[in-house]
């Protein structure tokens, strides 16, 4: 396995264990977009393979340092977590330091020396140029609400976000300038539009308050589901490839080594092509299980809708409703704002029970891969020896 990938598979397994769920932004989810268009930089850019892996080291560890830190220092935490990594591989100190030097460059206000550093700065904002821009930007200042306490107006948030992006952000790379500037000009106008339009009318503290409580529950929702939904994605093309790969070995093995094993001369390969198919059969068998839908159907009644006991959100429960029944309920539910976060509360606690089981099977059927392999391994070449 390269550097790369067991780079992404220990930041990856970090940020699961030891990352606060406080946490909406500097995630798994916006390093690995991060590194995505740091090799889109890459790939118009004339570097050797040795400083593409450097940078692409460097991003998958530039945010690890939240994991037992808050947002001040944490470069400096990252690059000291990405040491003890590499060290592990045996890479040099020489090595070891010039990675550092790219993570510690990420810091917001560091002025990029070279094209290295100019390529971390650049992917590392590169979500400024994004079409989601503004969820971002909402997963962000919820992200500071929650670590930091601080709380920003939609005026506030919308003249601070225009500010840096116009006058304290600038792309450094040349394919960024061409790409990526265009792109995050017309987020600012946009922004600059909906301050435009937004009326400012004075309302009382109590209202402001409510209003702030509403809007940060409401990102809460749409960014948990957010990331509740791309797991699962994840989970499944993980899944999927353990699928494909045991897939080969089965058509390999029946092809090639099972009609060679009636010959005596073969009969030392018996067990381990045994062993081969067993592993991979099994772990075929969990990786469906882990992909499997599980919809669950409940049975209720007319007076559990009246008591707010049925979520009307999850299509489970309501296929069986007539349509008309169905439309009254949703407009009882649409008047109460309390009934529709306890809808979303019990979508977002069943979808991550569903994401536990999932991420269970996966882990199972991964190990009993790796296993089946090993003894594959090993019982050919005993095969092989005893002879």
């Amino acid at each position: 396995m390269s550097i790369l990938n067991k780079a992404k598979n220990y930041v990856e397994n970090l940020f699961k264990d030891k990352l606060s769920s406080v946490y909406f932004y500097h995630n798994f989810i916006h390093t690995t977009y991060a590194v995505q268009k740091a090799d889109e930089i890459i790939k118009h850019t004339n570097l050797s393979e040795i400083e593409r892996e450097k940078v692409l080291l460097a991003l998958w560890f530039h945010d690890v340092g939240f994991t037992d830190c808050n947002a001040e220092g944490h470069e400096v935490r990252s690059a000291a977590i990405m040491k003890e990594f590499l060290k592990k591989d045996n890479f040099s100190d020489e090595y070891i330091e010039e990675v550092s030097k790219l993570i510690l460059s990420t810091e917001k206000y560091h002025q990029p020396q070279g094209l290295l550093e100019e390529i971390m700065k650049d992917a590392d904002f590169s979500h400024f140029a994004s079409p989601f821009y503004n969820d971002s930007a909402e997963a962000l200042r919820k992200e500071w609400e929650l670590t930091g306490g601080m709380c920003f107006s939609n005026d506030e948030w919308n003249v601070m976000n225009v500010d840096f992006l116009k006058n304290k952000h600038k792309y450094f790379t040349d394919y960024a300038k061409e790409n990526w500037e265009p792109l995050k000009l017309k987020n600012v106008k946009k922004l600059e539009k909906k301050m435009d339009k937004e009326e400012k009318p004075k309302k009382e503290n109590s209202d402001k308050k409510d209003q702030k409580s509403d809007r940060s529950v409401d990102t809460l929702f749409r960014v948990t589901l957010n990331n509740h939904t791309r797991l699962s994605d994840i989970a499944d093309s993980k899944a999927n490839i353990l699928l494909s790969v045991n897939a080969i070995i089965i058509s390999v093995c029946l092809s090639v080594l099972v009609p060679k094993l009636d010959t005596p001369k073969n009969a030392h390969l018996i067990i381990p092509t045994f062993f081969l198919l067993i592993s991979s059969v099994m772990t075929i068998i969990f990786a469906i299980l882990s992909t499997k839908p599980n919809v669950t159907k409940t049975v209720f009644t007319n007076q559990d809708i009246k008591d707010r006991k049925v979520n009307l959100l999850f299509f489970g429960n309501f296929h069986q409703m007539e349509f008309n029944h169905y439309l009254s309920s949703m407009h009882d539910l649409i008047k109460d704002r309390d009934y529709i976060y306890d809808s979303m509360v019990k979508d977002l606690y069943y979808l991550g029970k569903v994401l536990d089981r999932k991420y269970k099977l996966l882990s199972v059927t991964y190990q009993i891969f790796m296993a089946g392999i090993i003894i594959s391994v090993l019982s050919f070449a005993y095969a092989f020896l005893t002879l």
